[in-house]
């Protein structure tokens, strides 16, 4: 039941939660391998990438920060083969996540460097680089600070937060708000074999086309066996979802498949749309304060 409190706090007011196991790369020049086109992105831009195998295939996604002139920072959850500084480690990340995270963070750096910060910019205040991100599907932050530092930092927004609702929070509770938000997480739903395409994420590599069989589906998983008949679907994530109700997953499924699906131990599910929270993605762009 903790991450189930958790979750609701972070969906009605705050959660804190620790990301330190980011790897972070430093690259002098755009990273290698990934799908977007960086010459248009400017200094304190982030963007969301994938890195991409020879044969298409999703090998992880990862954020990447562009610093001043031609630095960037790529931060993913696994492991880049593609080189770079690594610098994985020398920085705590400390995500502030939740409708009140806005209200939190100008008690720590400013009311108006809060308002200025947009959805996938960052800034710097003194040794912590704070960023606008929402992995929850929320109004978010990511703060980094030399790890040394995390410790200090962590108290000092608990303590900050505590009237405006902030709880700590496990990964538990972080990846029950992504599944509802569907984002897609490695070793889940990247599997080594997915492409952006399957993934649902073909906006992100616009100059390559790829071959579909399956596709990433959203799914409500009904109280009833499914009909021998229908296509099999393979889930990739799971969880009860305290905000909805109901059973949910990620699920890769038929191409054809439009409507219901049956999972591979017997289960029925209706395909939903995605994200089944907040379709329209509204939350992580609303005004902070």
């Amino acid at each position: 039941m903790t991450a189930v409190v958790e979750h609701l706090a972070t969906r009605r007011a705050a959660g804190l939660f620790d990301f330190s196991f980011m790897g972070l790369y430093e690259f002098q020049g755009q990273p290698p391998a990934q799908t977007r086109n960086l010459d248009t992105v400017a200094p304190g831009q982030i963007v969301y990438t994938l890195l991409l195998k020879e044969d298409g295939a999703v090998l992880i996604d990862a954020t990447i920060w562009r610093l001043e002139g031609e630095r960037f920072w790529l931060f993913t959850g696994r492991r880049s083969p593609y080189g770079g500084r690594d610098r994985s480690g020398e920085f705590a990340i400390l995500a502030l996540q939740g409708p009140a995270s806005g209200r939190i963070l100008a008690k720590l750096i400013g009311a108006d460097a809060v308002r200025g910060l947009r959805y996938f910019h960052f800034l710097q205040d003194k040794k912590m680089i704070v960023g606008r991100l929402g992995y929850s599907g929320e109004l978010g932050y990511e703060l980094l600070v030399p790890a040394a530092d995390a410790p200090g930092l962590r108290h000092r927004l608990l303590h900050l937060g505590a009237s405006d609702g902030l709880r700590e929070c496990s990964w538990a509770a972080a990846d029950s708000l992504r599944i509802e938000s569907g984002y897609v997480l490695f070793d889940r739903e990247i599997d080594g074999r997915a492409n952006p395409r399957e993934l649902g994420l073909e906006r992100l590599a616009p100059n390559r086309n790829f071959a579909v069989t399956r596709r990433l589906v959203g799914l409500e998983i009904l109280d009833e066996p499914g009909r021998a008949d229908l296509p099999i679907a393979q889930v990739t994530s799971e969880c009860f979802s305290p905000t909805l109700g109901k059973t949910i997953a990620l699920a890769f499924a038929d191409s054809n498949a439009v409507s219901a699906v049956r999972l591979a131990d017997g289960r029925h599910a209706r395909v939903v749309r995605l994200p089944f929270y907040d379709p329209e993605r509204r939350r992580p762009r609303v005004p902070p304060l």
